[in-house]
Formats: structure tokens, sequence, C-alpha cells
């Protein structure tokens, strides 16, 4: 598998390092100044240099043979016009995108040629919201662009679910419970598991799904 990195900063070169560390990965990261690509090249990295939001200069950093990119440069719109290049132009199969500032993230959609859009600020957000808030769903990360979801739901006390075996739940279809995190234990959700408060429930489900198992799950 051939992964572009596009932008060599610290996010970029921190990223070369985790991928390029497992076996059957070839990492290429390409950026627009000479001396980020010959630090990297220093470093032992296949590192290209190229502005890529010229398709010209892509091309000849060899991108028709990424399988997936990450772009990672510091300027959304640059994130954006490269994406869109990647994905419309180049045809590459999976591009995942940093996203800088939080108010331009409705930016990044598939229009844009974004499949995941990772925003630091939102991710910190979501995982407080999944500290205080008990018995509210709370979406972790979506799949298969946005069509599925990763969800959680912790047991409030005295929620209509607290004490119910998980197949007296009216789960809708195409959606599964995965996991509960309970105290230190993590318990694999069968037909007679009883659902205690303080229990982190898990569950992956269609986008569309997510308000009925809201329902199911007693949320708030």
């Amino acid at each position: 598998m051939v992964i572009y990195i596009i932008g060599g900063g610290r996010t970029g070169t921190f990223l070369a390092h985790e991928l390029a560390s497992e076996e059957g990965r070839s990492v290429v990261v390409v950026d627009k100044e000479k001396d980020v690509v010959e630090r990297l090249q220093e470093d032992g990295f296949d590192a290209r240099w190229a502005n890529a939001c010229d398709p010209r200069q892509l091309e000849e950093a060899g991108i028709r043979t990424a399988d997936a990119a990450v772009v990672t440069t510091g300027h959304d719109e640059d994130n954006l016009v490269i994406c869109q290049l990647l994905k419309d132009y180049f045809g590459v199969k999976r591009v995942i995108a940093r996203v800088n500032h939080p108010a331009n993230q409705w930016l990044y959609t598939k229009e844009w040629g974004v499949e995941v859009a990772v925003s630091a600020t939102h991710i910190i957000a979501e995982i407080l919201k999944e500290e205080v808030e008990l018995g509210h769903l709370v979406t972790l990360l979506t799949l298969r662009k946005g069509k599925i979801a990763l969800v959680e739901l912790t047991v409030a006390e005295g929620s209509p679910i607290a004490g119910k075996m998980v197949r007296d739940l009216d789960i809708p279809h195409g959606s599964l419970l995965v996991g509960i995190a309970r105290g230190d234990e993590i318990v694999v959700p069968v037909g007679d598991t009883v659902l205690m408060p303080g229990d982190e429930v898990i569950a992956l489900t269609t986008t569309e799904n997510e308000d009925e198992l809201a329902r199911a799950l007693g949320a708030s």
C-alpha cells in the first residue's frame, strides 16, 4: 500500500514515522519547502519536493501510484484544493484531511474530495461531551463516507435501560452493540447481558438510524 502525506510539518512527520513502521506500507512525504524535504530525506524518508496545489508537480511526484493520501498542510484553503485534485483529477482511492480552523470543518465534504476530515478541536469536544453528558448518544467516528457511525452512550442512573438485558432492547436493524466499558472491564454484549448505570455502551449504526438507536438506548 502506497500512502502519500502532503505536508511535512510536525503532523506529517509524525504520521510518516508511525505509518512507515508497519510492513507492507510505502510512505511518501510531499512538501513545497526544499529544506523540509532535505530534512526528511536525511531522516531516511522518501520525501519529494512539489507544490501539491499544482497538478503538474503532483504528477511529477508520482501521485498516481498512491492508494491513499493524508493532507496535513497548515492552510485549509490549500488542503481543500489538494483534496479535490487528489480525488477528482488523480483518482486517489482514500483521501483524509486535517482541519486547521474548526469553523472551516463544514467545507471538508466529499464534494471537495474529502472522505475523512480530522479536526482536533471537534475530537476534544466530543471527548468532553462523552465525559460529562450522561444519557446522551455521542458520535465518536463516522466511516464509509459518513454512512456508518461509531457511537457511545453512558447509561445514567434512572435510565429506562438500566437493569435491562440486551435482548430486551429494541435495537434497530442495521445497528449493533459492540462493547460495554464497565469500570476497568470490557464486556462483549450478548443477549443476557444486563446494562448497569455507568456502563459506557459502544455501538455501530447507520447514520440514518442514529435517532432510532438513541431512543432504544433511552437517550435523553
